[in-house]
């Protein structure tokens, strides 16, 4: 269920073809420079999603979608919140804990963010809260083609480190976000991800969208604490 669980995470945070060359054809260090520098002003960020999940071995895909929320208190662990519209189910963290909540099963598992961090899993964990660093922890390249139709640029990442569950990161970065980077070196676009997939060591695909993005709007810190329900059963790993 943990695996699961961190499989999705790091799937929320990190979908993916040319167009002929320009005079502002951006650089893969560009492209890299245009995330990192958007995620180190990010304070908070909240966006709905569509996921698609593929196993491997099965045709038939698995859809969901809902709304995510992230925060990152200074000096201190970043805080998530994804909340599914379908499947119904809610996963939650405020930093220490991670409440993973399914009310129509009348069950949450609770488990420390800690716990979910060992076993190879912190590099996942990292960019799900956006304090990732492409340059230290992957080897990057272009995708081939390395732009798709609407000029987003595609991004091929290979941990340093693989571990079961994130073998390949593929990430969409929007055109404009590294246009705007390129016209005079400001990263105005703190999130600048259109899509992401990531694929596991078994060959699972998690492909993620993201739309009406907002970011550093001040979310309160009480969003990312969960009161367990009357009623519903508490399991623990």
């Amino acid at each position: 269920m943990s695996q699961q669980i961190v499989r999705f995470l790091i799937g929320i945070f990190f979908c993916l073809i040319s167009l002929p060359a320009a005079a502002s054809e951006a650089t893969l260090q560009q492209v890299i420079a245009t995330l990192e520098k958007g995620y180190a002003n990010l304070q908070d960020l909240q966006a709905d999603f569509n996921q698609t999940t593929t196993l491997a071995g099965f045709p038939k895909p698995q859809k969901g979608h809902g709304e995510l929320a992230l925060r990152r208190p200074a000096g201190s662990t970043a805080q998530f919140r994804f909340d599914y519209a379908v499947p119904k189910q809610s996963i939650i963290s405020n930093g220490s804990q991670v409440w993973f909540y399914q009310p129509e099963n009348k069950q949450v598992l609770v488990s420390s963010l800690e716990g979910m961090m060992k076993g190879g899993n912190s590099i996942g964990m990292a960019y799900l809260t956006g304090l990732g660093n492409v340059s230290q922890d992957f080897n990057a390249a272009f995708s081939k083609p390395a732009r798709d139709k609407q000029g987003n640029y595609l991004l091929e990442l290979t941990p340093r480190k693989p571990t079961p569950l994130l073998a390949r990161l593929r990430l969409v970065i929007r055109e404009e976000s590294v246009a705007a980077f390129l016209a005079d070196g400001q990263a105005k676009d703190r999130f600048p991800v259109a899509s992401s997939v990531v694929v596991d060591a078994s060959g699972t695909e998690t492909r993620i969208s993201y739309s009406k993005v907002r970011t550093n709007s001040g979310l309160p810190a009480a969003r990312f604490n969960f009161k367990v329900p009357q009623g519903v059963e508490i399991i623990k790993p």
